[in-house]
C-alpha cells in the first residue's frame, strides 16, 4: 500500500530506515484529545492514502507528552507513537500538526506551548513541508508574527463555500467555490495575515481565511478548516455539544452546524433541540436522531481535500530529489 504506517519500535536503529527504498516519511503529531485520537489517526491516514497516488508514505505517529490523558490513550500511545524528540531526531521530510481543546485563555500560556515553539521552529529549518491544523494554525501565527486569534461571537460550524487564490500551485486542479467544513470557537484576522506576508489561498466572507501559506525556509501549509473531515464529524461534534448542554457543562444550547444537512434533517435536529430545552436530563441524548441524519449526508469537499493534499505531496517529493530552494513552485 502507499502509506505505510511505521509503528515505533526501540529497537531499530536510524542506519536501517535511511537504507530503505525512497519514500516521503511523514510524522502526524496527534494532539487531539482521548476522545478523537483515534479518529484522528483515521482521518488524516485515509486522506494521505487517497492522495498518494503511485508514491511511496511512511506515516509516523506522535503526541506532545505535556497533555493530559487516560490510561486507554496514554497506552494506545506508549503502542504505536514515535516519542517527538526521536521522531525530529530522524528528520521526517514533513509533518502534519493538530490543535487540542485549549484550557487556558491564551494559547502561550498552554502548558505545551514551549514544545509547540520549538516544534514550529524546527519544522521551518527542517522540513521541507509542514501543515497545521486549526489551533495548531493559530499558534503558529502567534509564535511567528504575533497575530492573535479572536473569540467569535458563537461557534462557527457548518460546510461553507471559498473563493480561491487564483493560479496557486497548491489549488491546481482545484475549483470555486471550494466547500470546507469548519467548527472552531475562535479565528485569525485576514487583513492581518495578509499584512503579514501570508498567501490566502481560500476565503469566504462567513469563515474569514479558510487555508493560507508561508512559505520561506519551508513550505507551511495552515488550515482553520478541515479537509480531513469525514461526512459525519460534524454531525458526532454536534452530538457530543448536545450532551455537553444536557450535562450542564455549558450554558447555552450548541449552533447547528451550517450548510450541511438537508431539511428533513434540520427538521429532525430542531424537534431534538425543542424537547432538549424542555426535558434537559443526561439520559434524552440516548434518543438524539444520529443515525436518520446521518444517512443523507455526502461528503462534498472530499475531492478537493485529496487534490490540496496530492499538490502538497507533490511538492515533498519534488523538495526531496532535489534542494528545496530549487523547486519551483507557483504563486508562493
Amino acid at each position: 500500500m502507499p502509506v505505510e504506517l511505521e509503528v515505533y519500535d526501540s529497537t531499530r536503529t536510524a542506519t536501517v530506515q535511511r537504507g530503505r527504498n525512497k519514500a516521503i516519511t511523514i510524522g502526524l503529531v496527534n494532539n487531539m484529545p482521548d476522545t478523537a485520537l483515534e479518529s484522528t489517526e483515521t482521518q488524516f491516514s485515509a486522506l494521505l492514502q487517497a492522495a498518494a497516488g503511485a508514491r511511496s508514505v511512511r506515516l509516523r505517529y506522535s503526541s506532545f507528552p505535556e497533555l493530559p490523558r487516560g490510561n486507554d490513550a496514554r497506552a494506545r500511545i506508549a503502542r504505536s507513537y514515535w516519542p517527538i524528540d526521536t521522531l525530529l531526531a530522524e528528520a521526517p521530510h514533513a509533518l502534519i500538526v493538530t490543535g487540542t481543546e485549549p484550557i487556558a485563555p491564551r494559547l502561550s500560556d498552554e502548558p505545551y506551548w514551549p514544545r509547540l515553539a520549538a516544534l514550529l521552529d524546527w519544522a521551518d529549518r527542517h522540513a521541507a513541508a509542514s501543515i497545521w491544523s486549526c489551533l495548531a494554525a493559530h499558534a503558529a501565527v502567534e509564535h511567528f508574527d504575533g497575530i492573535a486569534r479572536r473569540r467569535l461571537p458563537e461557534k462557527r460550524c457548518g460546510v461553507y463555500a471559498h473563493s480561491l487564490l487564483p493560479g496557486h500551485a497548491l489549488l491546481e486542479g482545484v475549483t470555486a467555490p471550494l466547500p470546507m467544513p469548519h467548527s472552531r470557537w475562535n479565528e485569525l484576522p485576514i487583513d492581518a495575515l495578509r499584512a503579514a506576508g501570508y498567501a490566502v489561498l481560500s476565503f469566504a466572507p462567513e469563515t474569514g481565511a479558510d487555508a493560507f501559506v508561508r512559505h520561506e525556509r519551508s513550505l507551511m501549509l495552515f488550515f482553520q478548516g478541515h479537509p480531513e473531515y469525514e461526512d459525519t464529524t460534524l454531525l458526532k461534534e454536534y452530538r457530543r455539544d448536545v450532551g455537553r448542554y444536557l450535562n450542564a457543562q455549558q450554558a447555552h444550547y450548541p449552533t447547528m452546524p451550517r450548510g450541511y444537512l438537508s431539511p428533513e434533517a434540520v427538521a429532525l435536529l430542531e424537534g431534538f433541540k425543542e424537547r432538549a430545552l424542555a426535558q434537559r436530563t443526561a439520559e434524552l441524548l440516548s434518543q438524539f436522531p444520529f443515525a436518520a441524519v446521518a444517512a443523507a449526508l455526502t461528503n462534498s469537499w472530499q475531492p478537493a481535500a485529496v487534490t490540496i493534499y496530492r499538490n502538497w505531496l507533490d511538492f515533498i517529493e519534488a523538495a526531496t530529489t532535489r534542494r528545496v530552494e530549487e523547486v519551483s513552485l507557483a504563486g508562493l
